[in-house]
């Protein structure tokens, strides 16, 4: 905000140590804007990353419509990226109420003000909920997999090609598994839970079932003609992985080496590990910046509920926090396009 300074023309609203405002704005503007610059090319450097590993990686990359299947009070039903658009729904919604609730301020209105702040901050919470609530499905899985002894995943999928648990086929042997704790460990050290099948118990389980088939991480692109009656077809790309024949299938299975379910930043059921690696990166960095947005535009509500910015005449703050908010908008613009899309 800007400093009152008497000066020998009389007094002026200008930065401490004389001159003009640069570009017409307070001091408090300007460093927000200089914020949101570091912030965007560190945001940059994150998604460049991940396209690059992408790119490295693309054969074995996973396809995001069959990861993030979900949505609430829908267990079983495969909406691929409904939920996802849901949450950016949302986003931009609250971005429309924070510039109603900066209009609002600039026409003194305080009411209005508290009530736009009110849906933003709201619309923040099921973002930063809605995303903990994707986490959570995407560490816990849904089908589960075999990782090979060469770090490979293969996962699992019936007679029509559809991916199928651990749980359809799988059998249960008398084997004994004992958990690693550091109390039973010589240097002190653990292991992760569990899986809920051994790795003899999954492959048993598919010798079994003649049906069943082992389906790589390997993506290839099948062109389908699609068009309309008296217009020329264009092609559409879909992706697939690779379903292996059943004595493919079964030779691959020789290299089981651990059976995996869900993702976390060692192992990832879907795919690559380092998809999960980027995932809680990027996604949790951004779910960071809303939660922080959500705090600071909740100070702000409070602030304008006292009537502390009426009292000024101002509510410069509000825009400065819209500012912020618009921002991390706006990054997820970036991240949905660029991790779930493309």
């Amino acid at each position: 905000m800007g400093s009152t300074v008497t000066t020998n023309n009389g007094v002026a609203n200008v930065w401490n140590g004389g001159g003009a405002e640069p570009l017409g704005a307070s001091y408090g503007k300007l460093m927000m804007w200089f914020f949101i610059l570091s912030d965007a090319l560190t945001f940059s450097g994150f998604i460049a990353s991940y396209g690059f590993s992408r790119f490295k990686f693309i054969e074995t990359w996973p396809i995001a419509d069959e990861v993030f299947t979900h949505f609430p009070f829908m267990h079983g039903v495969s909406m691929p990226m409904y939920y996802v658009a849901f949450m950016t729904f949302v986003l931009i919604f609250s971005s429309v109420t924070m510039v109603l609730a900066v209009d609002a301020g600039h026409q003194l209105k305080q009411g209005k003000v508290a009530l736009y702040m009110f849906l933003t901050i709201i619309g923040g919470l099921i973002f930063v909920g809605s995303q903990a609530w994707e986490w959570k499905n995407f560490i816990k899985g849904e089908y589960g997999a075999i990782e090979t002894k060469g770090g490979s995943i293969l996962q699992f999928v019936n007679s029509k090609g559809e991916h199928i648990k651990l749980s359809d086929f799988a059998v249960t042997l008398p084997e004994e598994r004992e958990q690693l704790t550091r109390s039973k460990a010589t240097w002190f050290m653990s292991e992760p839970s569990l899986p809920s099948y051994s790795v003899n118990e999954v492959v048993e389980g598919f010798k079994k079932n003649p049906d069943v088939l082992v389906r790589t991480e390997v993506i290839y692109s099948e062109a389908t003609a699609k068009g309309a009656s008296g217009l020329h077809p264009t092609l559409n790309h879909v992706k697939h992985k690779t379903i292996l024949t059943r004595e493919e299938s079964l030779k691959r299975l020789e290299a089981a080496k651990i059976v995996v379910e869900g993702a976390d930043l060692h192992r990832n059921e879907y795919g690559s590990k380092l998809f999960a690696d980027f995932f809680f990166f990027i996604t949790g960095f951004h779910g960071f910046h809303v939660f922080s947005g959500v705090v600071f535009n909740i100070i702000i509500f409070i602030n304008v509920l006292l009537g502390t910015y009426d009292k000024r005449k101002s509510y410069e703050m509000v825009e400065k926090v819209g500012l912020y908010w618009h921002f991390v908008d706006l990054v997820w613009v970036f991240v949905f396009t660029f991790f779930y899309l493309v």
